[in-house]
């Protein structure tokens, strides 16, 4: 072996070492995330909405001992595991630990909505000989993308009965899809000069769902009667009942390996169900009983700010943690003030082909593991809690401790724009938070590209945050 000089010494012992997982994992470790990631595939493609994510969270909570937690009921014990579901959109995960929790809890947050396409309240119309349903886009998009590609319809109809209808068409292969179109290129010049944020504008994310017309010449709007009463003989709803629907138009796409190596994974929704899924399989991982009571909060709307009653602006996270004091004969805001928090959500990975938003030293790279981001936000760091540099070193000690890989990283260059996570919502609540999660490429597209090491390494990450 060639004896190491001063030089080579003293940069592996003072630079930052920055690793590739493939060098930093054996193989049967290689083997194990490999494995993971074909029912992370399963998950993602099988849940494309928050809707269809926090249902199926319930029902494998369920399957593995997860109890309905009783707000009114005796003090948890240790390993008991409960669970508290908010409307259907949202689920908190909790395993009780040995110690009380006036100690404090250990928290994984993160969101399981994504940008997509929402129906409008009366979204029913017909022109040119086509049916049409009106959109609104839901969080933020380049809305070009979402043109001339299959896109499938998940939701809930709720009628005046009581009673509703959950919808989901265009995942089967058997199933009709529906589209966006878009102008031909030779017709394309007024588009094509239009600011790139507008080359497809909000009113013009029109889906197509259909083109025959009613047989019956004495009648206007055949096309909108024949499509509305296709949908009365399937489902039993009339237009009315669209006004208290929430119908959203996904991506109709596969989740797919990419690459000839097969590491990498392509489809919709990473962001962030490729956090949430790792922090819902670490909760459930536990055996017995960990130190800390460990909390996985499924979250919405962080997409659109983390406002309303199932995202974490509100109280519903709060509250739970309330009770859960409560029952122990303390005080909610002492176990939030002694608690640590891992807000679950993704960076966007370095991109070589568009390499001028980033600032390489501190951008993150795919497969270097999971990543930790210390602060989000824009504009002189506006909209973020910006953890600790405390809490970044037991953070930091906690990986590296426990063979976690990890990196740090940021949301693109300062000026190049920025955004924000649940933790900001998190640490208003006074408790010790970061940003731990996946690089993502292509992110809010409505094709996101994720390296299958990373993933792995979050579920990792979450794991020994609950049990070490």
């Amino acid at each position: 072996m060639t004896e190491k000089t001063k030089a080579q010494e003293l940069k592996e012992l003072l630079f930052n070492k920055k690793e590739n997982g493939v060098d930093f994992m054996s193989d049967d470790e290689l083997k194990a995330c490999d494995e993971f990631c074909e029912g992370y595939k399963k998950f993602l493609y099988e849940n494309k909405t928050e809707r269809e994510f926090a249902q199926s969270a319930l029902e494998l909570a369920r399957a593995k001992g997860f109890a309905e937690f009783d707000k009114f009921g005796s003090a948890l014990n240790a390993g008991d595991r409960v669970y508290r579901f908010n409307r259907g959109k949202a689920i908190i995960l909790c395993v009780k630990g040995t110690r009380p929790v006036k100690d404090g809890v250990r928290i994984s947050a993160a969101h399981i909505d994504s940008p997509r396409l929402d129906l409008k309240q009366c979204p029913v119309y017909e022109d040119g000989s086509l049916g049409f349903f009106k959109t609104h886009y839901y969080g933020g998009i380049k809305k070009y993308q979402w043109t001339a590609i299959p896109l499938s319809l998940h939701g809930r109809i709720c009628k005046n009965d009581g009673t509703y209808i959950d919808v989901k068409i265009g995942e089967d292969p058997s199933d009709p899809k529906f589209c966006i179109t878009d102008i031909l290129p030779h017709l394309g010049a007024e588009q094509m000069s239009r600011k790139a944020n507008e080359i497809v504008r909000g009113e013009e994310l029109n889906i197509v769902i259909g083109s025959r017309p009613f047989k019956d010449d004495k009648e206007s709007e055949k096309i909108k009667l024949n499509i509305l009463n296709i949908l009365y003989e399937k489902y039993g709803v009339v237009e009315r009942d669209f006004l208290s629907a929430e119908l959203e138009l996904v991506p109709a796409f596969t989740v797919d390996d990419i690459g000839f190596d097969r590491s990498l994974i392509g489809g919709y929704g990473h962001d962030d169900r490729v956090c949430s899924y790792p922090a819902m399989e670490a909760i459930f991982s536990i055996d017995g009983a960990p130190e800390y009571t460990a909390i996985t909060v499924l979250t919405d709307k962080e997409e659109t700010g983390s406002d309303g009653n199932t995202g974490l602006n509100s109280s519903y996270l709060k509250y739970f943690i309330q009770d859960l004091a409560r029952l122990e004969g303390c005080e909610g805001r002492d176990v939030l003030s002694n608690s640590k928090c891992l807000s679950a959500d993704v960076n966007a990975a370095f991109d070589p082909t568009w390499p001028t938003q980033f600032e390489k030293n501190n951008a993150s790279f795919i497969n270097e593991g999971v990543v930790v981001t210390k602060f989000t936000g824009a504009r002189g760091k506006s909209g973020t809690s910006d953890a600790s540099a405390e809490y970044v070193s037991f953070v930091k000690n906690l990986m590296e401790s426990n063979g976690v890989l990890w990196q740090s990283g940021e949301l693109g260059k300062v000026d190049a724009g920025g955004g924000g996570t649940v933790a900001m919502y998190i640490a208003n609540l006074d408790v010790d938070v970061i940003d731990v999660g996946v690089p993502v490429l292509s992110m809010h597209s409505p094709y996101e590209v994720v390296s299958k090491i990373d993933t792995y390494m979050a579920y990792k990450a979450f794991k020994v945050f609950f049990t070490k």
